[in-house]
């Protein structure tokens, strides 16, 4: 009997939040170790057919580096990152393509019906909601860097991705853009993220991660930073806490909120159901961003 008020406790808790959420759209970005072990995945997708279920609004965007790395591996490619970001030539650009489109969205897309979800890969034709051009770095000479067929989201067709997600569908869209010659474009993936967040003025945007947030200390999980505005980021990536592959995060967070979404998070998607534990109770269990 304890046991059983304990949950209603925990659904009585999650009333309020269900009733502030309802109908608001939600941009989850998927991706590192939250995709990779099978057990995180489904428990991710979990919680997002409860959400949906309880009438909050999800969009999911997933990348999909660790496959791809082994699909060009098992293909006698050897992956090249420039700047961090991966060299695609015609040859990977095959394999991104294919892992994206045919492997990891259509699994998503299954697991979520399977859980009872309504969900559509959002990728093909008509049904396509990236649009964008080459991407070209600046080089340390002056001059830009090609990165073969990497772009940069210029566009996204908001109206498509809001009326499946109205219509208690949820949106499952793989970083990927045409560009205006109807070719394909890899994306970074928390830069998709927020570019959809952006043309949605979403409520929230999530970013599921290898570790609980931003942490003070990445050697102590307890020196985790529950809240932080603009200021504090800025101090923070002066003082080399905040670095490397965390800055882009974070930076891609910013900008959608300057663009108009309300809330941006940081959770460990390693941690079983950290979804509804951000968004549906008092304390939640990352980091969250506001200007």
């Amino acid at each position: 009997m304890n046991d059983a008020i304990r949950k209603a406790d925990v659904l009585i808790e999650a009333l309020s939040y269900i009733r502030t959420f309802r109908d608001k759209l939600t941009v989850i970005k998927l991706g590192g170790s939250a995709m990779e072990d099978a057990d995180a995945l489904r428990a991710t997708l979990q919680d997002v057919a409860f959400m949906s279920a309880v009438g909050l609004r999800p969009i999911l965007v997933h990348g999909g580096g660790k496959p791809i790395d082994r699909a060009m591996n098992a293909a006698g490619l050897q992956p090249k990152k420039v700047q961090g970001r991966r060299y695609t030539d015609e040859a990977t650009l095959e394999i991104v393509v294919r892992v994206l489109r045919e492997e990891i969205n259509a699994d998503i897309v299954r697991q979520l019906r399977g859980f009872g979800g309504r969900a559509v890969g959002l990728h093909t034709g008509p049904l396509q909601c990236l649009f964008g051009e080459q991407l070209l770095l600046p080089g340390n000479d002056g001059q830009p860097i090609d990165l073969g067929r990497v772009g940069k989201v210029t566009r996204v067709d908001g109206g498509l991705i809001h009326d499946f997600a109205a219509a208690g569908v949820v949106p499952v869209i793989p970083c990927l853009a045409i560009d205006a010659d109807g070719r394909w474009l890899n994306v970074n993936g928390d830069t998709a993220a927020a570019a959809v967040a952006a043309e949605l003025k979403v409520e929230k945007l999530v970013f599921l991660s290898d570790t609980p947030g931003i942490l003070r200390d990445r050697r102590n999980e307890g020196s985790l930073i529950r809240n932080l505005d603009a200021a504090g980021c800025r101090e923070l990536i002066a003082q080399g806490i905040i670095d490397a592959g965390m800055i882009p995060k974070v930076e891609a967070c910013l900008d959608s909120l300057r663009s108009g979404v309300r809330k941006t998070h940081m959770i460990d998607g390693r941690l079983r159901h950290s979804l509804l534990l951000e968004i549906y109770t008092d304390t939640g269990v990352g980091t969250e961003i506001v200007l």
